[in-house]
């Protein structure tokens, strides 16, 4: 499913929407960067709590999808500006990472 119709349908906000054609294959909510390091898959579009600069990295490097921030959490500008340098999509949501979690699994297994 495309980027932009699961943030439609999550009801996400983007950040930094560099490339809403893109395929959501997955999903994955951690907050250990290792973790994510181990476990993500391309097109995965990942849940977490963290707003560092190193999570535009490690996103980067996974090839997510794209990277959400639970319960309204928001990353500083300098991290909304690495990413869009590093043509990663930013998203915010105002729920809990479970549910987001829930709702992109319904999404992508009708």
């Amino acid at each position: 499913m495309q980027l932009a119709q699961i943030a439609a349908d999550l009801g996400l906000e983007c950040l930094v929407p560099l490339e809403p054609e893109r395929e959501v294959r997955g999903g994955y909510c951690s907050d250990l960067l290792s973790d994510v390091l181990a476990h993500t898959q391309p097109g995965d579009l990942w849940i977490t709590h963290q707003r560092h600069l190193n999570v535009v990295a490690v996103g980067k490097l996974r090839e997510v999808a794209g990277i959400v921030f639970a319960r309204g959490l928001r990353p500083s500008p300098d991290v909304v500006a690495r990413a869009q340098t590093e043509r990663v999509n930013l998203f915010v949501s105002p729920d809990p990472a479970f549910e987001v979690a829930g709702k992109l699994y319904r999404a992508l297994h009708p």
